[in-house]
């Protein structure tokens, strides 16, 4: 966790990436002055195993402690490791209805074996599971990325998935909290805005992330509950507290990304907004140096609260068993009837 096993310094706030294949000296520095919580991973980082290898063993080095490394790879459209030399998997959605009642033993395996992949190039955490609960009018960026349209069945694959990616030693990060799935516009462009009734939202929205509120991250929605706050739920210390007292989330919380577009303000302000309202790390993304420099700035170091729960998080890696790859592909393919890749 810390070099020598010592919580000599708080981690930065930040979780944060790089521009290229490899770090540049100027990206080591900022790491290594910053303290970075963790790093995400996206296609530009991505080449070859080796490579991949080579750039997570950087991130740690610079930042000067076991850094959690993540990466969105759900399958479908939101998967950073791709063909040929990864498989392709289809939509998390597509690939659930086609196990029908068996469902949650298909998602465990699905990322299970993503764990593996994962966890052989030395990321140790994915952006999953996704159990925003689908309606009719959830946004198509979102709704094959669901995992059904009823809260319990949500839930009941969330934990598979949750379970398949700790069993390969990657830890997950629920998303996104408390509930993206009324939201009617994508949050990358615009800010959604939910006007449904907060017993509704408890209901249905809240519950998936209830029934899996010991996983040990999570990540936030920017969308507006308006019968909660009139600000974004990532800027909201109602919703906060909503999450973390009547949802009962007491992981490290990371926000979205906080360059997304639905939130209006400059980085700095926004991320020291996010850490007021009571989330424990920014998430930032696709930003220039100087950006990524000025949010890790705003964001500091760690509170002592998120110190612990982050200390908690790393806790929950593991060193997998071994898996017979084959043998595990071939029963997701007999549970799913082949709908096992694109």
């Amino acid at each position: 966790m810390h070099p020598g096993g010592h919580a000599v310094t708080r981690f930065g706030a930040t979780i944060l990436d790089a521009e290229g294949l490899r770090l540049t000296t100027e990206e080591k520095a900022l790491f290594r002055d910053t303290r970075p919580f963790g790093f995400i991973l996206f296609a530009r980082n991505i080449d070859s195993p080796d490579q991949v290898r080579a750039l997570v063993a950087e991130m740690r080095e610079a930042a000067g402690h076991d850094a959690m490394v993540t990466i969105d790879q759900e399958g479908g459209r939101v998967q950073r490791l791709r063909a040929p030399l990864w498989r392709e998997w289809p939509a998390p959605l597509d690939q659930a209805e086609a196990a029908g009642s068996l469902a949650a033993e298909a998602m465990y395996l699905r990322y299970r074996l993503i764990a593996a992949e994962l966890h052989a190039l030395g990321i140790d955490s994915n952006c999953a599971p996704l159990v925003d609960v689908a309606g009719p009018a959830t946004h198509p960026f979102l709704s094959n990325r669901c995992y059904g349209v009823d809260p319990d069945t949500v839930a009941h694959l969330g934990r598979a998935v949750a379970n398949g990616l700790l069993d390969g030693g990657v830890l997950p990060v629920v998303k996104h909290i408390p509930g993206h799935g009324r939201a009617e516009a994508d949050s990358h462009h615009d800010l959604p805005v939910v006007t449904a009734l907060k017993s509704d939202l408890q209901d249905t929205d809240f519950a998936p992330f209830r029934a899996l509120n010991d996983l040990p991250l999570g990540m936030t929605a920017h969308l507006v509950y308006s019968a909660i706050d009139a600000a974004p739920a990532t800027l909201s210390a109602s919703m906060m507290q909503v999450i973390r007292d009547e949802i009962g989330f007491d992981g490290l919380i990371m926000t979205d990304d906080i360059s997304m577009k639905a939130l209006r303000g400059t980085l700095p302000d926004l991320s020291r907004a996010a850490l007021q309202a009571g989330c424990d790390v920014i998430l930032h993304c696709n930003g220039t140096l100087a950006e990524r420099q000025a949010v890790a700035e705003a964001a500091g170091e760690m509170t002592e609260p998120a110190q612990i729960r982050a200390d908690r998080a790393l806790t929950w890696r593991k060193t997998p068993q071994e898996i017979d790859i084959s043998a595990l592909s071939a029963q997701l393919d007999a549970l799913t009837g082949g709908c096992a890749h694109e």
